[in-house]
């Protein structure tokens, strides 16, 4: 095995720049009250149309749960930053949503969150070397983490939602995979009964 591999020093790298990023931005969220969470929570709300996201689809950009989203947004929603509201088009969904005091909050947050975005990560690249990067992780992000602009408006949240069916489809058929493969009897009727 070569342990010099680009492969594990390119994840290395990622993985390295990542913590390294984190350690530098939470401070200021941490000083506003936020988790890493409710920060990327609440700017997604704000990032939407309407500042509004299905519940479902919060859950999709974030990756978490039904569940997780759920006390995520509770939580958000006791200190006032997020609303429930029903949709009005599927009784069974509701959409999170940013108040005005969520918005005020983000407000107060994002002129230091920029500028110690600017100091530890855009600010070292030009403009060339910034624009072939946001590609590059945009490639990516689309590969990895399909559902991560889930309810977007236009063509991306179309092809998220499409991603997110066609991942949700291909995780059911792999858990399907070593069920069958524990019950051989099942698997051997189902193979007899195809065959001529």
């Amino acid at each position: 095995m070569n342990f010099d591999d680009h492969r594990l020093t390119a994840v290395g790298l990622l993985t390295e720049v990542h913590g390294g990023l984190l350690a530098r931005l939470q401070p200021v969220l941490s000083g506003a009250g936020l988790s890493e969470i409710d920060f990327e929570t609440v700017l997604r709300l704000a990032r939407s149309p309407g500042q509004r996201l299905r519940m479902s689809d919060l859950a999709a950009q974030t990756e978490l749960s039904t569940s997780g989203v759920t006390r995520v947004v509770d939580r958000l929603e006791r200190e006032g930053l997020v609303t429930r509201q029903a949709c009005p088009s599927d009784r069974r969904a509701s959409y999170a949503v940013l108040t005005e005091t969520g918005r005020a909050r983000l407000e107060t947050v994002l002129p230091q969150h920029v500028q110690d975005i600017d100091d530890w990560f855009t600010g070292l690249l030009g403009a060339e070397e910034l624009e072939v990067f946001l590609a590059t992780l945009r490639k990516i992000r689309d590969v990895v983490r399909p559902c991560a602009t889930a309810g977007a408006s236009g063509a991306t949240g179309a092809q998220a939602a499409a991603a997110c069916a066609a991942m949700a489809a291909d995780q059911a058929e792999e858990a399907a995979a070593p069920a069958q493969a524990a019950a051989p009897g099942r698997a051997a009727v189902s193979v007899q009964a195809e065959a001529p």
